[in-house]
């Protein structure tokens, strides 16, 4: 009797174990699931630039970066997340330059004031660099890489002191927008001095207001964890910024306004070959110091031979065109780029060669109003076309380019710019 018993209770327990093992399978199979999203939501986060912990995001830009002004640039910075608050965040960041010995860092924080259209009011204290010549959307989405190819070579900085409280608004889903306006502190790190009415600047103050509008008119949005997220990247896009400068509204010295462009194309082909055609443009009225003015986003040292100019390519940057050979206060570029198929000649080896030509114009009033920095103005057209072969090894690839037409230099190699590439995505 006993060993019918014994002979039942393994019979149930064998039954019971195998009854179980799909459950088992199937738990094993949700967490294997689960684990891939959370691998694929890192990834995601990386990619954009942030490193998530558990009430907040290590800003990745902040960690290690190289210019000609501070040598080697590190420090730590970060935003709060959803974890934190839904309705509050804190953000900002302290870094330090080796060769310039400073401290930079930035402090703020902003509250949400209607959910629905995501409008938040953000405030700011900024003591930082920020290249001369440089012009930056408000509205433009964040974008990230490991490193910032033209960063490498910028030698022309000034010091600002920055105090701005900004208004951030979604108008719609293809209408983002954002104003602000802030008070500046303005120290160029270089010889420079800014004649007007018969009074030398060094350095200034300037209050500014800027609105700023981002339109994609073609873009597709779904709703995904309670928020509007991008699904598919339309083009034509447009982005417009107004920017007017206030004189002796809080000790500010100049009046001045800048109108800046920008409208992107992309054609994409079946066989996933690629079009783009940027257009950017710009101009600034009154009394607008070199500080505020612009560049035409060059990206060459000033060294004698061409494997001395060997550096990085940069993204949307003219490759033949020297650090500071050019500003303007009105301009315009255009950048053409085609990105034929990729070469697939191995599983992980799969180059891919891009044809690449790059147009500048502009022009310059009250050039001797700007003292101390010796630059030309782009009355003519100038040109450069090239190529570049991605992805070659481990994201790296080359790039070469060739100048021509208005601003054609007399030395054959000064033309020139050789160079490597960096493409990788997570």
């Amino acid at each position: 009797m006993l060993k019918r018993l014994l002979f039942i209770f393994l019979l149930l327990l064998t039954a019971f174990s195998n009854a179980q093992q799909p459950n088992l399978k199937e738990k094993d199979s949700v967490r294997a699931a689960q684990d891939s999203i959370k691998k694929t939501e890192l990834l995601k986060d990386i990619g954009n630039g942030y490193l998530p912990f558990n009430y907040f995001n290590l800003d990745l830009r902040y960690l290690i970066k190289f210019n000609q002004y501070e040598g080697l640039r590190t420090g730590l910075g970060g935003i709060t997340n959803d974890r934190f608050s839904k309705h509050y965040r804190l953000d900002g960041y302290l870094v330090y330059g080796f060769k310039d010995n400073r401290l930079k860092y930035k402090i703020g924080g902003g509250f949400r004031v209607h959910e629905a259209t995501n409008t938040w009011i953000n405030v700011s204290y900024t003591d930082d660099l920020q290249e001369t010549g440089s012009s930056k959307f408000l509205t433009d989405t964040r974008f990230f890489t490991f490193f910032e190819p033209r960063l490498l070579n910028i030698d022309l900085f000034h010091r600002h002191i920055t105090k701005s409280i900004s208004l951030q608004h979604t108008v719609s889903n293809h209408l983002l927008s954002e104003t602000q306006f802030a008070l500046s502190k303005i120290n160029p790190t270089y010889n420079y001095t800014y004649i007007l009415d018969n009074r030398a600047y060094n350095t200034f103050d300037l209050s500014t207001a800027k609105i700023s509008l981002q339109w994609s008119p073609f873009s597709k949005f779904a709703i995904e964890d309670e928020y509007v997220k991008v699904i598919k990247n339309g083009y034509p896009k447009f982005t417009l910024q107004l920017t007017q400068g206030f004189k002796s509204i809080f000790g500010s010295d100049f009046t001045f306004s800048k109108i800046d462009f920008r409208t992107i194309q992309e054609f994409k082909y079946k066989n996933d070959a690629t079009t783009r055609i940027t257009l950017v443009a710009g101009i600034a009225g009154g009394d607008t110091p070199l500080t505020h003015l612009y560049h035409a986003y060059p990206n060459n040292i000033t060294k004698e031979t061409i494997l001395q100019r060997f550096s990085v390519a940069g993204l949307n940057s003219f490759e033949t065109m020297y650090f500071n050979e050019f500003f303007s206060d009105k301009f315009s570029t255009l950048q053409l780029k085609h990105a034929f198929p990729p070469f697939k000649i191995a599983e992980r080896f799969k180059p891919q060669l891009v044809l690449i030509s790059r147009y500048a114009v502009g022009d310059m009033n009250s050039r001797d109003r700007h003292q101390g920095v010796d630059f030309g103005t782009l009355k003519h057209v100038y040109s450069e076309s090239g190529f570049e072969i991605n992805k070659l090894l481990f994201g790296f690839g080359l790039s070469f380019a060739y100048r021509y037409g208005g601003y054609h230099l007399p030395n054959f190699e000064d033309n020139i710019a050789f160079k490597f590439t960096f493409n990788i995505s997570l």
